[in-house]
């Protein structure tokens, strides 16, 4: 019962930490032999935040980030906005973080967990069999093997794991190298994202709430730099001169750097014991800051199936799921990033009518719903399995939910366990709770008081933060079928 995730980003961190939570033997293996000081991931979405919440990390996050309640953009003397409010969550906002904030409380709780973290641990070869997998660890101290059942790359856009198991990587790079830094400005900025959409490119500038920003620009007329020629304080403000009409001027700069964006995507996410995860999975343009967000949804959906194989438990179709639910979610998020970086790349014509066009389209109610839902993860639901009983709500994201327990005011977050599925049952009998005990170790029973989904009063919540199934009063046929179906058999209690 051993798994080997390979990356200590924060994929790999989420994904180490839930199967440890779960009792699964996991062990990191990183190939940089020190902790990266780089910092690109700059954003942190409300699904992301939801999920952190359940593994109680989200409000500490939260404390050290800056909440930005609005998209703002520009395009010279026009511009329009979106309200994040309206999202129903908690966090009705985007959390400007460094990335390295979000990795210290991902590597603390897998440390808390007593997940080992190898550094300086470079896979070169990996072998398949039907029992496990074999891979090939090259260290300071030579070449050795690493065996386990199963074995996840969560190891970046340069996988590894991927280029071993010969999976496509389809896509392109763009052709536009963008610069990335943390600046501090002359001038005062709303509490917005703040973007700024010129005829020659267009520069991203959110808050991190310290007075520092993150900036992300794009210049038509420095694009074909060099990648590896160092980006001056100098450099941004030519740049952001032109972009911004003069409005922006840094006035310090404490990082910079300068990167290729790529729209790629693995062709599969799942290979026999072998699974693909986060930037080894999909990488996509910056705009957004959906990569990461991308990367950490990934890994919720992955442990907890993961972790029933290992455990022995999990359906025959599980597993296979991961790669059927999470497909099509890194394949919209490449198409939205895509749309939008074409949309702020465009050609002469089409930049033309940006200012016209873009703001009725946003202004569009079911276009901002829609919008809205993409890029805080909230709007991603997934397909039931044919097979499977059906119900209302079946795969839509359960919110967190307004409880009584044992009257007292709860929500259903705090109450979730990224290892076991929850059932509440709302129910005046109780008897979904108590046909359910057999399950006891693979689900969480709460009698709970309150308004459930679909006006069911027995809720099967996964626990990844989904529907798996609602209903009213169910028969303990029906009941038993459909614990069954998500949680395999009862065991046997001697």
């Amino acid at each position: 019962m051993s798994v080997i995730v390979v990356g200590s980003g924060p994929t790999g961190l989420m994904l180490a930490g839930d199967l440890a939570e779960a009792g699964v033997d996991v062990k990191i293996l990183e190939r940089r032999a020190e902790e990266s000081n780089l910092t690109r991931a700059f954003a942190v979405h409300a699904r992301t935040l939801e999920l952190l919440e359940v593994r109680g990390i989200a409000d500490e996050l939260v404390e050290q980030g800056f909440a930005v309640p609005e998209l703002r953009a520009s395009f010279g003397s026009r511009g329009f906005s979106v309200d994040l409010g309206r999202l129903d969550s908690r966090y009705p906002f985007v959390l400007m973080v460094q990335q390295a904030r979000t990795e210290i409380l991902l590597q603390r709780r897998v440390e808390r967990l007593g997940v080992p973290i190898v550094r300086g641990a470079e896979v070169t070869g990996l072998a398949r069999d039907d029992d496990g997998v074999t891979l090939t660890v090259r260290t300071a101290d030579g070449e050795h093997t690493e065996r386990a059942d199963h074995v996840v790359g969560a190891d970046g856009a340069h996988s590894a794991v991927r280029g071993l198991l010969g999976v496509p990587f389809t896509g392109r790079s763009y052709q536009t190298h963008i610069m990335i830094a943390d600046v501090r400005l002359e001038e005062d900025l709303p509490n917005a994202i703040n973007p700024f959409i010129g005829a020659d490119g267009f520069a991203l500038l959110p808050p991190y709430g310290d007075g520092w920003f993150r900036a992300v620009v794009w210049d038509r007329t420095r694009e074909e730099a060099p990648l590896d020629e160092p980006v001056t304080q100098t450099e941004l403000n030519a740049s952001l001169d032109r972009l911004t009409r003069g409005r922006i001027r840094i006035a310090e700069t404490r990082w910079s750097t300068r990167f290729l964006s790529e729209r790629r995507q693995a062709e599969h996410y799942r290979v026999g014991r072998v699974l693909l995860a986060g930037d080894a999975a999909h990488v996509h343009s910056p705009i957004g800051g959906m990569g990461m967000n991308t990367g950490l949804q990934d890994a919720a959906n992955l442990g907890w199936k993961l972790a029933a194989v290992e455990r022995g438990w999990a359906p025959s179709w599980l597993l296979d799921s991961y790669e059927a639910e999470r497909h099509p979610v890194g394949r919209a998020t490449l198409r939205l990033t895509d749309t939008l970086t074409r949309m702020v790349v465009a050609s002469g014509p089409v930049r033309a009518l940006r200012p016209y066009v873009v703001p009725r389209l946003v202004a569009n109610e079911r276009v901002s719903r829609a919008l809205l839902g993409m890029l805080s993860g909230t709007g991603f639901s997934y397909p039931l399995p044919d097979s499977l009983l059906g119900s209302p709500g079946a795969g839509e994201r359960v919110p967190d939910l307004e409880l009584r327990v044992d009257g007292a005011p709860a929500r259903l977050y705090p109450l979730m366990d990224p290892a076991r599925f929850t059932l509440l049952d709302a129910s005046p009998d109780g008897a979904a709770a108590t046909a359910a005990e057999p399950w006891g170790e693979r689900i969480r029973v709460v009698r709970a008081e309150g308004a459930l989904p679909h006006r069911a009063d027995v809720l099967l919540v996964r626990p990844d933060g989904y529907t798996a199934w609602s209903g009213r009063a169910p028969g303990a046929d029906d009941l038993a079928r459909v614990l069954t179906e998500w949680a395999g058999t009862a065991p046997v209690i001697r």
